[in-house]
C-alpha cells in the first residue's frame, strides 16, 4: 500500500511511492518475466495537462466531444494535493491512470464541470435506479464527483493505493477548512457489452448468437464499489451506435458496446468501499 503523501502548500509530494508489477507467462519459452514500477504523483499542472485530458477522453468514450475536456483538465489540476497520477518512467512523463475527487456544489459555476453536471443529471433520468441523482445533484449538497481512468493495459492492483490516498487526502483537507466535506461520492465510470457484429452478417445468421450478454467492467474495483451503493446503473452514451461496437472488436466474433455507468455511494460508506476495494485488488504479500 502506498504510503499517504504530504500536503505542502506547493503541491509537492514526497518520494513518490512505488509498486513492482511482475508480469510471468506460466510458458517461460514464450515470454519473458517483465518487471515495471508504478510511481504515484500529486497532479502538476506544468506536466499533467495532456495526459490528464487523454485519459478524461478515454472516460467519457464518444460522448467526450460533448464536453470542454480542457477546461475539466485545468480544473482537476487546480487541486494538486486531491488524487494521483500513476507513471512509470518518472514525473515528467504523462500519467498512466489518474484518480480525483470534484466537488460538484463548489464548482457549479465552472462551465466544463456545470456540463458534464447537466449531462450526468440527463443520463440518470434515463435509469429508474439512478432516477435519485437529479434531485441530489440539484439539492446544494456537496457530491464529490469521482473520475478515474486507466489506459486498458494497467494492472487493476493499482486502484487500491489511490482511493487509499484520496481519502487521506480528503480527510487532510477537511481538517484544513478546504470544500471537500462531501454528503456522498459520486462515480462516473463505464461498463461494456457483447453484440453482434454488423460485419459479416449473412455469415452470423448462420450461426447461433449470444443474446442478452452479461455486463462486464472495464475498472473491477466497481463491482466492489456498487455493493456499497445507494444507487448505481448504466445508461447509454448520446453518440454510440453499432458502428462503434465494430471499430473496436478486434480479433472476436462479437461487438464491444461501451456504456456509461454510475455509482453513487454515502460519504459514510465510502471508506469501507475504498478498504474492499484493496483486500479485493491487492496483490499478494
Amino acid at each position: 500500500m502506498a504510503k499517504k503523501r504530504s500536503r505542502e502548500a506547493d503541491g509537492a509530494a514526497e518520494a513518490p511511492d512505488k509498486m513492482v508489477q511482475d508480469d510471468e507467462s506460466s510458458d517461460d519459452d514464450d515470454f519473458d518475466m517483465v518487471n515495471v514500477d508504478f510511481e504515484w504523483f500529486n497532479f502538476d499542472s506544468e506536466i499533467d495537462f495532456h495526459g490528464t485530458k487523454s485519459l478524461l477522453r478515454q472516460l467519457l468514450d464518444v460522448d467526450a466531444t460533448l464536453f470542454d475536456i480542457s477546461g475539466l483538465a485545468d480544473l482537476i489540476l487546480s487541486q494538486p494535493t486531491i488524487g494521483s497520477t500513476v507513471k512509470v518512467d518518472g514525473k515528467e512523463t504523462d500519467a498512466y491512470a489518474f484518480l480525483t475527487a470534484l466537488n460538484l456544489h463548489e464548482h457549479r459555476d465552472k462551465k466544463s464541470l456545470a456540463e458534464l453536471t447537466r449531462y450526468i443529471s440527463e443520463k440518470a433520468k434515463t435509469n429508474e435506479a439512478l432516477a435519485g441523482i437529479p434531485n441530489l445533484l440539484s439539492s446544494g449538497k456537496h457530491v464529490g464527483l469521482v473520475l478515474s481512468e486507466r489506459l486498458i493495459n494497467m494492472p487493476s492492483e493499482i486502484s487500491p493505493p489511490m482511493y487509499g490516498m484520496l481519502i487521506d487526502e480528503i480527510e487532510a483537507a477537511v481538517e484544513d477548512k478546504e470544500p471537500y466535506e462531501f454528503s456522498h461520492y459520486l462515480i462516473l465510470s463505464k461498463t461494456y457489452h457483447e453484440i453482434e457484429s454488423t460485419l459479416d452478417v449473412e455469415e452470423r445468421r448462420r450461426k447461433k448468437g449470444r443474446q442478452d450478454a452479461a455486463m462486464f467492467y472495464f475498472h473491477p474495483e466497481d463491482e466492489v464499489l456498487q455493493k456499497y451503493a445507494a444507487a448505481y446503473g448504466s445508461y447509454d452514451f448520446t453518440k454510440i451506435g453499432e458502428a462503434v461496437a465494430d471499430s473496436k472488436r478486434a480479433f472476436q466474433e462479437m461487438g464491444v458496446m461501451p456504456r456509461g455507468f454510475m455509482i453513487l455511494i454515502e460519504a459514510s460508506k465510502f471508506a469501507d468501499a475504498a478498504k474492499a476495494i484493496g483486500e479485493y485488488l491487492s496483490p499478494p504479500s
